[in-house]
C-alpha cells in the first residue's frame, strides 16, 4: 500500500501525495520518480505505473498538484504554469532531499509542462520524461480536451453512473472499467448532493486568457535548455502531439529518446499502461550508464 506524505508548494500551499515502493534512502535500483499527473487529473492517474516502478526496486512520488486531488485549492487562483513549475521545483528538492538522489520527472501534459519549464529553469531532476506534451501541440486538440472538462465543472453530476457515462462517451476507445471506484476518487460530492470533479474550476479560468504564443517560446526555450537525459512518450494516435510536434522536439532536445505507444490518445498511461510503464523502467534503467 502506498504511504500518504505531504508536502508545501512554492506559495506555501499544502500538496498530498502518495510514496510507493522503498522507504527514502532504501531504493539501490535506480533514483526515485516524481509522478506529475495532468490538468484536471489526480495522483491516482498514476497507481498502475507507480505500482510497477515500486515493483522494480524505486520509490515513485505521485503527487495531486494545486487545486487538484486532496491538494490545496489556492485561495488566490495562482494557477498558471510557471505556478506549476514552482511547485515541481519544490517537490524535485524535497524528494532529492528525502531519497539522497535527484528525482526522474514523469510529467503528463500539465504535469510534463510543469517539469519542462522547471528544468529549463535549472531544476535539479536527474531526467525528465514528457508524456503526449511536447512545446507547440495541437490546439483543436486542446480545445476538445478542455471542452470536456468545461462541461460538467460547475453544474457537476447526479451520480456516479452518470459520471462514468460522460467519460465513456468522451473515451470511446477504451473498455469501461467493471468498478467505477476509480473514478470516484476523481469526484468530489458536494453538500447539494452533486458529484463534481476534484479540482478547483477556477484552474480553467486561467487558460481562456492564455497567450498559446507566449507559452509556445517559453517551452521551446525551456527545451533548448535541457542537458539531463529527456524522454518524450506520445500516445500514437494523440489528439495533442502530431508527428510534427515530435520532430521538432526532437530537434530542440537532440539527445533526447522518443516512444510512441501504439494504441493509446493524449492519456497514455490510462489507455496502455504496460506498454508506457515498460518504456519509463528502460529509460531509467539506461540512466548512469
Amino acid at each position: 500500500m502506498p504511504r500518504r506524505i505531504a508536502f508545501t508548494g512554492a506559495g506555501g500551499n499544502r500538496l498530498l501525495g502518495d510514496a510507493f515502493g522503498a522507504e527514502p534512502g532504501n531504493a539501490g535500483a535506480g533514483p526515485p520518480v516524481l509522478l506529475l499527473h495532468g490538468g484536471g487529473q489526480t495522483r491516482h492517474a498514476w497507481r498502475h505505473t507507480a505500482e510497477r516502478i515500486a515493483a522494480a526496486g524505486m520509490t515513485a512520488y505521485a503527487v495531486d498538484q494545486r487545486g487538484h486531488g486532496d491538494s490545496e485549492w489556492v485561495a488566490d487562483g495562482a494557477y498558471g504554469f510557471e505556478d506549476f513549475a514552482a511547485d515541481a521545483d519544490r517537490l524535485a528538492t524535497v524528494v532529492g532531499e528525502r531519497a539522497g538522489a535527484a528525482p526522474v520527472a514523469v510529467g503528463a501534459s500539465l504535469g510534463g509542462i510543469a517539469a519542462l519549464l522547471a528544468a529549463g529553469r535549472g531544476t535539479p531532476f536527474a531526467a525528465v520524461v514528457l508524456v503526449d506534451i511536447t512545446p507547440r501541440v495541437d490546439m483543436d486538440g486542446v480545445a476538445k480536451i478542455q471542452g470536456f472538462m468545461r462541461a460538467h465543472a460547475n453544474e457537476g453530476f447526479g451520480s456516479i453512473g452518470e459520471a462514468a457515462a460522460a467519460v465513456a462517451a468522451y473515451l470511446p476507445h477504451r473498455k469501461p472499467p467493471r468498478s467505477t471506484d476509480g473514478l470516484k476518487k476523481n469526484l468530489r460530492l458536494h453538500p447539494d448532493g452533486r458529484w463534481r470533479w476534484h479540482w478547483d474550476p477556477r484552474f480553467l479560468d486561467g487558460r481562456r486568457s492564455l497567450d498559446a504564443t507566449r507559452r509556445e517560446n517559453d517551452l521551446m526555450q525551456a527545451a533548448r535548455r535541457l542537458r539531463m537525459p529527456a524522454l518524450l512518450v506520445r500516445g500514437a494516435s494523440s489528439e495533442l502531439v502530431h508527428d510534427a510536434h515530435a520532430r521538432e522536439f526532437l530537434e530542440l532536445v537532440p539527445h533526447a529518446d522518443f516512444v510512441d505507444v501504439t494504441g493509446a490518445r493524449h492519456m497514455v498511461a490510462g489507455d496502455r499502461n504496460d506498454q508506457f510503464a515498460a518504456a519509463i523502467l528502460a529509460f531509467i534503467g539506461k540512466l548512469g550508464r
